[in-house]
């Protein structure tokens, strides 16, 4: 890949994560590393907490301390392994999964208004987002 379009690439996602964690403060009581757990079991589950750990790039205490609160809130399911008694498997619930979808709704609008507002052709720029992302799955 190019590197002023990689460089690019990497300044977009850190805008947007820099406005997400803006926006998620104090916004339901969720830190932006807890909804950052959220999606990212929403894209790989069933999964051991050392396997989130890892995907996360935290120490295992660190992932179990921040699934407490995710499961007494009813946004994430913790249960051992049927297949090995020290692991255990965690699932993001219906609730978690609603919680996470929701919280990304007003910067979806947000970042939509603003390239309408531009004169930005929104409609390709969601047509082309999706097929770099089709692209980017390629092996």
């Amino acid at each position: 890949m190019d590197d002023g379009l990689a460089d690019l690439l990497h300044r977009v996602v850190f805008l947007l994560g820099e406005a997400t964690r803006q926006r998620r403060e104090g916004a339901d009581g969720l830190s932006y590393s807890q909804m950052r757990l959220l999606g990212t079991l929403e894209d790989i589950q069933p999964v051991t907490q050392h396997q989130l750990a890892q995907a996360l790039s935290v120490s295992d205490p660190a992932i179990s301390r921040a699934l407490r609160p995710l499961e007494a809130a009813g946004l994430v399911q913790v249960r051992p392994d049927p297949e090995h008694a020290r692991r255990r498997l965690v699932r993001i619930t219906d609730a978690g999964r609603k919680t996470f979808h929701d919280s990304g709704k007003p910067l979806y609008d947000e970042l939509r208004e603003a390239l309408l507002a531009a004169d930005f052709p929104y409609e390709r720029y969601l047509r082309d987002t999706a097929q770099l992302a089709r692209l980017l799955e390629r092996p």
